[in-house]
């Protein structure tokens, strides 16, 4: 993904990949044959995330710094959760 200097648009990519991240966790069952698999996906799309919600806080407005903030938690629990697991 391109790197936008446009805040609504870095803020909006961020909140995608937090949501997507966020779906592949809610659909990962450790008692899949394709456990592992699903897992590597999940890691991509967490640091992609992560990626898109560095690149957002560095054109974002105060509200849209709170938000992200908050999509960091969120992906930062979600790592936690699946480290526990390994």
């Amino acid at each position: 993904m391109p790197y936008h200097k446009n805040k609504q648009q870095a803020f909006e990519a961020a909140q995608q990949g937090t949501m997507e991240a966020k779906e592949w966790y809610d659909h990962l069952v450790k008692s899949d044959a394709d456990y592992g698999s699903q897992l590597h996906h999940l890691k991509q799309e967490v640091n992609e995330a992560f990626e898109q919600i560095n690149n957002a806080l560095e054109v974002a407005s105060e509200k849209q710094r709170k938000q992200l903030e908050q999509f960091r938690n969120d992906l930062q629990a979600i790592v936690e959760e699946v480290n526990m697991y390994e």
